[in-house]
């Protein structure tokens, strides 16, 4: 396939970035996105330009380093995937194709297509974690009984791999299903109910101090997201909020 690649470049976060235009030739149609990525750098880098930067890592659909908006949708245009995962099976031959990273204020430019995303760290720091018993007479987890029913919902929620697509996706940037999906993953379990009412305070106040806006109750981020975060965590983290904030 030969396409023509639009992609976002900017030196930095205060520099001012624009689209420049790329053709690339010869794309097999088994090619993951990065991997014809790859080939575009090696060109550019024969060439004695600047490669575009992007951000990238087990490549396995794991990591959700691999966060870019392309063609107007987060991880481009097939569902239940990262970018990684994304094929040029996807494209046409003449296709012309705009890459760009995600954009939020929460989420400032380090370089092109690469964004900080350190934002979703310190909102884990704020309340993603249990409280445990060392002391010696611990209690072995899987002796706790659940139900089949809070543990299936609590691993669902655990699968988020913090990506970024639900505020990329999202018209007024909102984190809500990231941090929905940490909160509901403990909320659900009883190891989680020791920290729970700080938990969900906390995490929340932290999301809205990073700069994230408001559910828009569209639904964009749950169709985007690659693991399938259902939107019914927003649901269970804004009653665990209001329980905590009666109990506050």
């Amino acid at each position: 396939m030969n396409l023509t690649l639009k992609i976002w470049r900017q030196k930095n976060a205060n520099a001012q970035g624009k689209m420049v235009d790329y053709q690339i030739s010869n794309v097999s149609p088994d090619m993951s996105f990065l991997e014809m990525l790859d080939v575009l750098n090696t060109e550019l880098i024969e060439k004695g330009e600047e490669p575009v930067s992007f951000d990238h890592d087990c490549r396995e659909g794991i990591c959700g380093s691999c966060s870019l908006y392309i063609n107007g949708e987060a991880h481009g245009p097939d569902r239940l995937i990262t970018t990684c995962q994304l094929h040029m099976r996807k494209f046409k031959d003449g296709d012309t194709i705009y890459i760009e990273p995600w954009r939020a204020k929460a989420f400032p430019v380090i370089k092109d297509l690469i964004v900080d995303r350190s934002a979703f760290d310190r909102i884990q720091h704020a309340g993603g974690f249990i409280s445990v018993n060392t002391s010696g007479n611990t209690q072995d987890a899987n002796a706790i009984p659940i139900e089949k029913a809070n543990a299936d919902a609590a691993f669902d929620a655990a699968t988020c791999i913090g990506c970024g697509a639900c505020v990329a996706s999202c018209k007024n940037s909102s984190a809500m299903l990231f941090v929905s999906a940490k909160v509901s993953q403990f909320a659900l379990l009883p190891q989680g109910q020791i920290e729970a009412t700080d938990r969900v305070m906390n995490m929340v106040n932290q999301m809205d101090a990073e700069g994230f806006g408001n559910c828009t109750n569209t639904g964009a981020c749950e169709v985007e997201c690659p693991k399938g975060i259902s939107l019914e965590n927003i649901a269970r983290m804004n009653r665990e909020y209001l329980k905590a904030s009666f109990k506050g």
